[in-house]
């Protein structure tokens, strides 16, 4: 092993003064920070020939995150592997850092009792995340094994829903009451009488006697202030208070907006139960982004670590939909059989007004899902949103209108141009209403306008531009 050691130091690059850089390339990473094939490789050679050893060697210098990283490009059976190899670095933080899929995997590998351990390591907020999709009888065995404050900060997190302020929420905050003066709270903090406070805060809480927030001080104000002033006239009484019933995607459209660092959760009867700061708005953030994209196209998790089985159902149910809709551009299409056996040109344009409609409307659907979840698209303002898009719509669907019907009547005759021009033009204003439409009706409803609007919009778009284009073909004597 020391062996090992001593060959990855001399790998290590060093800076202008022969010291180990860290911040540099080296044999693990490459330019974009992700770690390199032959390292990837090096590990599974490790652990296929059972030098556990040298698989320790290799991942130590590792940090958590990059570590979490080596499991989730393993396959399942070397996961299991190396976990069992590097049994010490297996912390918290490497496990707060791996994929949800990739945690639960190795989660159901390993003992109730070995997992308590690590979920107590872990802020009450990521412990939560660690054991909440588990099975009832694995997360109370779980439960089990804990020490009795941890198990009841988590069973009280658990009892909140799903994706809410409550289930997500730090326990850890300072609260205080208003009748102190900042050096009050100076030597509060400093003497440790608060018993154990956050390891990184921002602001401190003041609380009136039941326990509801009043106002914040944040620290930087607190050291500029001096110790005789009272909290009353430093603090900023103005505070955005978060339900604990919230919705996740909310908490995050309330930091954007109001550009917070951190801000009190409050539960039924306003009293301070927790705090949500901005490093876990991020990762909200980027998971509710990730989460509309792969809605809207109907690929469930969309995670490569997602297990085969979840990733058909999710998938499966839309395309049999999709199936649904299909049939009914088809049976227009069957409706203008004659025309189309008449005037083979229709059959090789068809496809071409189906298409820019359906991605035309698909533009629209994206921006509108878009301004619904970072709370742009309300009650409010629709009519407005629904008339810009309109607009949109038609200097779009002018624009290819011409490009398409002068390209037509060279291709084949000036009537078919402009038939084919007024279709396209038809198509795409009824894809920018759809695309607004249909998002809207799905949110009015209550249901996710992520989750099925593209499979209308792209019926929509089809059947309407078929029965445009067949239908004025046949209207102007061209065939039929």
């Amino acid at each position: 092993m020391a062996d090992h050691r001593i060959i990855d130091e001399a790998l290590r690059p060093v800076d202008e003064a022969g010291r180990p850089d860290d911040r540099v390339d080296d044999e693990r990473h490459d330019t974009d920070n992700r770690l390199k094939p032959a390292y990837v490789r090096s590990v599974v050679e490790a652990l296929d020939t059972g030098d556990k050893g040298r698989a320790y060697d290799l991942v130590e210098p590792l940090h958590p995150a990059d570590v979490a990283d080596l499991f989730e490009l393993l396959d399942a059976g070397d996961r299991r592997l190396l976990a069992a190899a590097i049994t010490d670095l297996m912390s918290g933080e490497v496990i707060a850092e791996l994929n949800d899929h990739v945690r639960e995997d190795m989660i159901e590998a390993l003992a109730p009792g070995a997992v308590a351990d690590i979920a107590e390591q872990l802020d009450i907020d990521d412990a939560v995340q660690l054991i909440e999709d588990l099975e009832p009888e694995d997360r109370a065995a779980i439960l089990a094994e804990m020490e009795p404050e941890d198990r009841a900060a988590i069973e009280s997190a658990l009892a909140y829903p799903e994706e809410t302020a409550g289930r997500l929420m730090s326990r850890g905050f300072v609260a205080v009451p208003e009748h102190l003066s900042v050096g009050d709270l100076i030597d509060y903090l400093r003497d440790g009488q608060a018993g154990e406070f956050p390891t990184e805060f921002w602001e401190v809480f003041v609380v009136d006697p039941a326990h509801r927030p009043v106002g914040t001080c944040q620290l930087s104000w607190i050291l500029r202030t001096p110790r005789d002033v009272p909290l009353a006239d430093v603090m900023k009484r103005d505070q955005t208070l978060i339900p604990v019933t919230m919705d996740q995607e909310e908490v995050g459209n309330m930091f954007q907006k109001y550009a917070l660092i951190s801000a009190a959760v409050v539960d039924e009867s306003g009293r301070l139960v927790g705090q949500m700061t901005v490093d876990d708005v991020v990762h909200i953030i980027s998971e509710e982004a990730g989460e509309d994209v792969l809605l809207l196209s109907g690929a469930g998790d969309g995670d490569i670590n997602e297990p085969i089985r979840e990733a058909y159902v999710a998938r499966v149910r839309w395309l049999v939909a999709n199936l649904g809709t299909a049939v009914v551009a088809s049976m227009i299409i069957a409706l203008f059989g004659a025309a189309i056996e008449e005037l083979v040109a229709l059959a090789v344009l068809m496809p071409i007004v189906a298409s820019i409609g359906g991605n035309a409307g698909t533009q629209t659907m994206a921006v509108t899902v878009r301004a619904m979840a970072m709370n742009q698209l309300t009650r409010a303002n629709t009519r407005r949103m629904l008339w810009r898009e309109m607009r949109v719509a038609m200097l779009n669907g002018v624009t290819v209108a011409i490009l398409i019907g002068i390209a037509t009547a060279l291709l084949f005759t000036p009537q078919l141009g402009g038939v084919i021009a007024a279709a396209m033009l038809i198509n795409i204003m009824i894809a920018g209403l759809a695309g607004v439409a249909v998002p809207v009706i799905f949110e009015r409803l209550d249901q996710d306008p992520a989750v099925a609007s593209s499979v209308f919009v792209t019926m929509i778009t089809d059947s309407m531009g078929f029965f445009a284009f067949l239908g004025l073909a046949v209207a102007f004597g061209l065939a039929g």
